[in-house]
């Protein structure tokens, strides 16, 4: 046993050591050396070059987007009241909401059904040729109004319509309508960006670009990316999608900003990227459901009080703009030290802990004592430890 024991000693007071051996090889060598540029390789270029992981990164961006639409257009439309052939259309007609906020709608179409009343009337989308054709229908919402069971024909006609109540005369979309012409319509976009780690602040347009500048530029990705005025036929192309398709059934389409500034740079440098995408393409194909379309509205009394309005189908292009963005600068210690603005840095990224909170903190735990304790190390970079120990009992 106690040889045992003795030999454990032994063994456990020692000291051990790293023995180097240089093998004087070609194939080892050039082996050897193969690997480490592969990985010198790997950490300059994926790691600093293509991810930077040298720098530190703000995505938590604020930002604000304001549109304004310009044109006009002809709604010519045969079928219906003469008031809606070849009128013509400003923004406050084609336009919806008119805010000019980040989401909004061109309408392209108009289905208008005047003087509608309520009662009951002929459903436009349903023939039968009994009551029980319809009885089984009501309770539906699939139609202009509540079906009553009832079928509306003359007695010398072999199919009629299911009885509706509700706005009468019904709505009739199945007619021919002639799409407007918005191509030649302009959207202006301004957008500002803010990166509040950084307090980097930037707008989609230079700040030295005048009105009429302004007035006479159209977006280009190469020849004017800077411009914020973008022909409606431009961003149209730029989808990719049938653009006659559009103006018929309507759709959604997204402009997409891009923010990725390398702050390390010059700040004129920090420019947003342009991209243009239909965002309901998965449907485009679709046999129902295409397209984008909406419903509204306007109320009128006769002079007895009698409450008449007039319906508004409207297919519609609409549009919205996404902001996304990431600001990046060199490692802390650039940003502490040298680049304008650390102090606004410094106080966000470190807390300050005064003797009087510790004291506090000392009163509201009394079975525990409070221990400061600061490190050469984490002093020196602003970083402060609060280690607590349980009283013994």
């Amino acid at each position: 046993m106690g040889f045992v024991l003795w030999g454990f000693l032994t063994d456990f007071f020692t000291y051990e050591t790293t023995k180097s051996v240089v093998v004087k090889s070609w194939s080892v060598g050039i082996i050897n050396r193969i690997v480490q540029l592969l990985i010198i390789t790997y950490f300059v270029g994926w790691v600093f070059i293509h991810e930077k992981a040298y720098q530190s990164s703000d995505t938590n961006i604020e930002s604000s987007v304001m549109t304004k639409v310009k044109g006009f257009g002809y709604l010519q439309n045969q079928n219906q009241n003469e008031n809606y052939q070849n009128r013509v259309m400003d923004v406050a007609d084609y336009v919806s909401p008119p805010q000019g906020s980040g989401v909004f709608c061109i309408i392209t179409k108009l289905i208008v059904t005047e003087n509608q009343f309520q009662g009951r009337c002929a459903e436009t989308e349903k023939k039968c040729s009994s009551d029980e054709d319809c009885q089984k229908h009501v309770g539906s919402n699939l139609y202009n109004g509540v079906i009553t069971g009832a079928c509306l024909k003359n007695s010398n006609e072999s199919h009629g319509m299911c009885e509706m109540e509700g706005w009468c005369p019904a709505e009739n979309d199945a007619i021919k309508i002639e799409p407007m012409d918005v191509n030649t319509f302009t959207i202006f976009i301004k957008n500002s960006i803010r990166f509040p780690l950084f307090n980097v602040t930037r707008g989609n347009f230079p700040p030295t670009m005048t009105a009429n500048e302004i007035k006479k530029c159209k977006y280009h990705p190469e020849d004017n990316p800077l411009c914020p005025i973008f022909r409606v036929g431009d961003v149209l192309n730029y989808t990719g999608q049938n653009i006659t398709e559009l103006l018929s059934k309507g759709g959604e389409i997204g402009i997409n900003i891009q923010w990725e500034c390398n702050l390390d740079l010059n700040i004129e440098k920090c420019i947003p990227k342009y991209s243009f995408t239909r965002l309901d393409a998965p449907f485009a194909k679709n046999a129902v459901s295409k397209g984008y379309n909406f419903r509204y509205a306007k109320y009128f009394k006769t002079e007895n009080g009698t409450e008449f309005r007039t319906l508004h189908k409207a297919f519609a292009i609409r549009f919205d703009v996404m902001v996304t963005g990431k600001g990046a600068v060199l490692c802390d210690i650039i940003l502490l030290n040298f680049l304008k603005g650390a102090e606004q840095y410094k106080a966000k990224k470190f807390e300050e802990v005064s003797e009087a909170q510790i004291e506090a903190s000392i009163a509201q735990s009394p079975g525990s004592q409070l221990s400061l304790k600061c490190m050469k190390s984490s002093c020196d970079s602003g970083a402060l430890s609060l280690n607590t120990y349980d009283q013994p009992l």
